[in-house]
């Protein structure tokens, strides 16, 4: 199940031949790295299993950490370069996408204990002018709407143009590298209409996170990047973790990354290099399995926010969106066996993505498939929780 629309392709009439790579003819046979016994390690025979089928189905490659009680079990399934057959690696580090939603609500409630703002604040007490026009009026919106998706501000992704700037093989090759400030997004945004009036529906939309970024920066002077650096990063020692600002790539252990862009024929094309500008505070994050398991329990352990803070983000509005509620920058939804998850999901280029969490941050998963088209995540998280 996808738990979000995120920063993911479009589907088109036409594909472009260059570039184009050819699937995987075989599968690499999974690999492990752990730090409990045959014995406990056998308690994920289901997630192995369930890696094994999704990558059968045609996911390029996986990797998947898990944090519980007994320790920390680490497993890949699938191959991380199509031309090498190279094997995933267990460390890797990965475009995260939209879970950077989630270090960004962090750092503002962060803010909000420390009195320095209010998420009942408007939009326009930080950002005068900023959202504006065609029946969006940031007088109106509080930083709590742009946190949880009840803002109705148009998500710039959505825009026609911009999809065909950069989610098409031929736009996409010619503008991997531009760079795409907040205020050209703000206006692509802005030459909407909004979806609905504040506070009166829910509709994820990436330019919410763009807003937030940008209020963290009109607060402390310093870029959100920083911020998450100085307040979530450096206190958790997330060493595989970084905003890559407008770097295009992706430091090594990695895999490369692989879209088809939605497109008929099966074409495969490497977007392993790219500026992430486009996804800004909405999802630019490079992280590991292991750094975001990291800090999706210190979150839910109330290690970085305190209980009043918490409690806020965990406040949820409906979001069919995500199959369950969505709070102030993380998602929860019950699995089948009844097992309640706390989180957030992440797609972009060539790159899909979850980490999640049990509500006392004790037993945590997060994976990723280095390719965009990869279903199964729901399998696996499944398979983790429910043993099945």
């Amino acid at each position: 199940m996808s738990t979000h629309k995120g920063l993911v392709g479009i589907a088109a009439a036409v594909a472009v031949a260059a570039g184009a790579l050819t699937a995987p003819t075989a599968v690499a046979a999974p690999t492990e790295r752990q730090a409990r016994t045959e014995r406990q390690a056998n308690t994920h025979d289901a997630t192995r299993k369930a890696m094994d089928e999704v990558v059968k189905s045609g996911v390029t490659g996986v990797v998947v950490e898990v944090a519980d009680g007994q320790g920390v079990w680490k497993a890949t399934a699938g191959v991380g370069n199509l031309k090498t057959k190279q094997p995933r690696n267990a460390d890797d580090r990965y475009r995260a996408g939209s879970i950077t939603k989630t270090f960004i609500a962090t750092v503002l409630l962060q803010l909000e204990a420390e009195g320095r703002l209010s998420l009942d604040d408007t939009v326009d007490k930080w950002l005068p002018g900023v959202v504006h026009g065609n029946g969006h009026d940031g007088r109106k919106i509080t930083v709590r709407q742009l946190l949880n998706h009840t803002s109705g501000i148009f998500d710039y992704t959505d825009d026609l143009a911009f999809q065909l700037a950069i989610f098409l093989p031929q736009t996409f090759a010619e503008n991997r590298y531009r760079t795409w400030t907040p205020a050209e997004l703000m206006t692509i945004a802005m030459s909407h209409k909004p979806s609905f009036a504040p506070g009166t529906s829910w509709s994820y939309s990436n330019t919410n996170y763009l807003l937030a970024g940008m209020v963290i920066n009109k607060v402390t002077g310093k870029s959100y990047g920083d911020e998450v650096r100085a307040r979530v990063i450096e206190p958790l020692g997330l060493h595989g973790t970084y905003m890559p600002g407008t770097d295009p790539g992706v430091p090594q252990p990695s895999s490369r990354a692989y879209s088809k862009f939605d497109l008929p024929g099966g074409r495969i094309y490497d977007v392993t290099e790219m500026n992430p500008s486009w996804a800004n505070s909405a999802g630019e994050i490079i992280s590991t399995a292991g750094d975001l398991n990291r800090f999706s329990s210190a979150l839910l352990r109330g290690k970085l926010l305190p209980a009043a803070q918490l409690a806020e983000m965990k406040a949820t509005f409906p979001a069919p969106l995500v199959g369950g509620d969505y709070g102030l920058g993380i998602f929860v939804r019950k699995l089948t066996c009844g097992v309640e998850i706390w989180g957030h999901s992440g797609g972009l280029h060539g790159s899909n993505s979850e980490a999640v969490t049990t509500a006392d941050g004790k037993h945590s998963l997060a994976l990723n498939f280095n390719d965009d088209w990869g279903v199964g995540s729901t399998k696996i998280i499944e398979a983790e929780f429910c043993g099945s």
